[in-house]
């Protein structure tokens, strides 16, 4: 039996246990003959993974799923090592056992002619200047949310992309999985079993503050400086801790300004894409952000952290939007974590767990149209995220998390982040993306950048 019969069997397998076990009826039919067709194994896209930390261990075997690792790349030697073990362990099983390729600069992987793809699980604060780079060298670009430092990066993407016409999927999971819970709930908004939708409320989640983190020695395996990269050098720290160590460095990045903009971006990159794609709001942006109310467990100063040595993102906070459709929309730290729309005809809660309300009740005796959710997601059948990415790689369209769309949604999450640090209201004109009325805010747009990594587009 040929690999392309092989593998197509296994996901038609796949398919229907994904169905059998999930624990939200799937209101719409899974069409088999729109599954994806496989390549044949001397044929199925080159791979090179740049960044190996925690989060790659996810995204590097979906991407072996369709095509092949040649070479990893990380700043640390340590998840680089771990991670070439990895592939050779998963692509050996599968007959393929040739040598991975270790390297600490990204730069060789976007050099080899022989790799298609590359996939970005770095810091936040890396995306950007990566994702650039490859398109730019010819490479189709997976790339983990949040996809920005800073709305301007996200503007020097789409141009980018534009100039290059590569194929880009970012990695905000929630449009194509989870249960499809997401795009069912979708599929009431666009059915209209809402009616008008008039509120939505973004609840992501806060963090516990860490307290003064001591410096510390650099790790042997890390090059801490090219870790860095465009952002202000400054010392390692690191401090043990029940579980995860609090620290400056890997997972725990996403809790300074310096490198990600804290749960805002963190889990406002799947919940606010999701609130704006379901307003009709995914491409543009709200005309107004609120403050009502933010907590940061270090004192700010003109909106700069006034100490190195703690997490300084904001704890707790609240920002209201007003969107050009007059639809208010809420992000929130405080209360259930999950996504709730509020309509004209009834109110509909979703989250990677649930999906609950009235109007989601009736579908059971009223199912959604069979065309709706396939419309939602591009004419493709949803369910696996990194499958719809080497689709539209093959199709040369751009997939479900496309580019554009994103940098929408992670827009309003960093207007809601400027809007706090500020502690002052912003006016935002969607359709010059500006901030209106506010020279200084708008120089928040984007950041002062390391010399030797500037990102250039």
């Amino acid at each position: 039996m040929s690999n392309q019969k092989q593998n197509r069997r296994d996901f038609l397998k796949t398919s229907a246990a994904v169905v059998a076990g999930s624990s939200v009826p799937f209101w719409f039919d899974i069409d088999p003959a729109s599954a994806y067709k496989f390549k044949a194994a001397n044929d199925r896209p080159v791979v090179g993974c740049i960044g190996t930390g925690s989060r790659w261990n996810a995204v590097g075997p979906n991407a072996m799923k369709y095509g092949d690792v040649i070479a990893v790349c990380d700043v640390d030697a340590a998840h680089a090592d771990k991670a070439r073990n990895r592939v050779k362990d998963i692509q050996g099983k599968k007959g393929n056992n040739k040598e991975v390729a270790v390297f600490e600069d990204y730069q060789k992987i976007l050099e080899n002619p022989e790799i298609d793809i590359v996939t970005i699980v770095t810091t936040d604060h890396w995306h950007t200047k990566i994702a650039i780079e490859a398109m730019k060298a010819g490479k189709d670009v997976y790339c983990e949310k949040p996809l920005t430092l800073t709305i301007d990066e996200g503007k020097k993407i789409i141009k980018t992309l534009k100039e290059t016409g590569r194929v880009f999927q970012v990695g905000t999971q929630q449009r194509s999985e989870m249960g499809q819970r997401f795009l069912n709930a979708l599929g009431v908004i666009k059915e209209g079993r809402l009616g008008e939708i008039t509120e939505v409320e973004c609840v992501i989640g806060g963090i516990a503050p860490s307290g003064p983190i001591p410096v510390a020695d650099v790790p042997k395996t890390l090059n801490w400086e090219k870790w860095l990269g465009q952002a202000p050098m400054t010392d390692y720290r690191w401090k043990a801790n029940d579980g995860r160590a609090k620290t400056r460095c890997h997972y725990e990045f996403r809790w300074w300004y310096e490198y990600s903009g804290g749960k805002m971006t963190d889990w406002g990159a799947h919940h606010v894409d999701i609130a704006q794609w379901g307003i009709g709001m995914d491409h543009s942006g709200p005309t107004q952000v609120v403050p009502i109310s933010a907590e940061h467990p270090v004192p700010l100063k003109d909106g700069m952290p006034t100490k190195d040595d703690a997490y300084n993102v904001a704890s707790k906070f609240e920002v209201h939007c007003t969107f050009p459709n007059d639809v208010k929309m809420k992000i929130k730290s405080d209360g259930r974590n999950g996504i709730l729309f509020t309509g004209t005809k009834g109110r509909m809660f979703v989250s990677r767990g649930d999906l609950t309300g009235k109007p989601v009740e009736d579908l059971k005796n009223n199912p959604l149209s069979s065309d709706t959710i396939k419309k939602l997601y591009k004419g493709r059948q949803p369910g696996d995220h990194m499958r719809n990415f080497y689709e539209c790689v093959d199709a040369r369209e751009q997939p479900i998390s496309d580019v554009m769309t994103h940098h929408r949604a992670i827009t309003t999450c960093h207007l809601a982040n400027i809007a706090i640090r500020l502690n002052r209201s912003l006016e935002w004109d969607p359709k010059t993306e500006q901030i209106i009325g506010d020279d200084d805010a708008n120089q928040w747009q984007s950041r002062e950048q390391r010399k030797g990594y500037e990102i250039n587009a």
